[in-house]
């Protein structure tokens, strides 16, 4: 609970906001004109973990975490520059998103990326849920605001991916979160 709580007031401070566990894993009510997306996550052997489903909103972009056949713990959880996941290794997604030239993590000073977002926390039996806010990112369509701070698109001309990582991410060190086990590529009306 107490991880929990630094989480969401990390988010809170930085554009990634927290929704409380008790509203983790009830359906969230479908706007008119939906472009709601759902990724689906598959392991380095090309087996399903899940689902992240993005949705645009007012003031931010949602994503929600429904994954399963994971490693137990905490996990790097990123956006990827680019919406390609070959194996081995996930490499061609490239690194984090990071249109804006930031530093690494929500602990740096002149950070954090676009594609840093908090981590998961996997259960003993393999699950995690998991739900947030980023006002950094759009789904797409919307032009980055002036001064280059968001929301930049993720359904940009190559596309975005979701990653997770073998470890946490420690919100300072790029290299924290260790290799990627598990990606999705972002794609419209998926």
């Amino acid at each position: 609970m107490h991880a929990q709580r630094l989480i969401l007031a990390a988010g809170l401070l930085l554009g990634v906001q927290g929704i409380p566990p008790q509203a983790q894993g009830q359906s969230t009510p479908q706007a008119t004109g939906d472009r709601s997306t759902t990724v689906q996550m598959r392991n380095a052997e090309g087996q399903s973990v899940g689902t992240v489903t993005v949705r645009p909103l007012r003031h931010g972009t949602l994503f929600v975490a429904d994954l399963r056949n994971l490693p137990p713990g905490p996990h790097g959880f990123h956006l990827h520059e680019h919406g390609r996941c070959e194996a081995p290794g996930f490499q061609s997604a490239g690194g984090h998103y990071n249109p804006n030239g930031a530093e690494h993590g929500f602990d740096s000073a002149r950070g954090p990326h676009v594609g840093d977002l908090p981590n998961i926390h996997v259960t003993q039996q393999g699950t995690a849920q998991a739900e947030f806010i980023s006002s950094r990112v759009s789904l797409g369509g919307e032009q980055a605001q002036a001064g280059g701070t968001g929301p930049f698109p993720l359904l940009d001309s190559d596309g975005s991916a979701i990653m997770i990582h073998a470890q946490a991410d420690d919100y300072r060190d790029g290299d924290s979160a260790g290799r990627r086990i598990a990606c999705g590529v972002i794609r419209a009306g998926s």
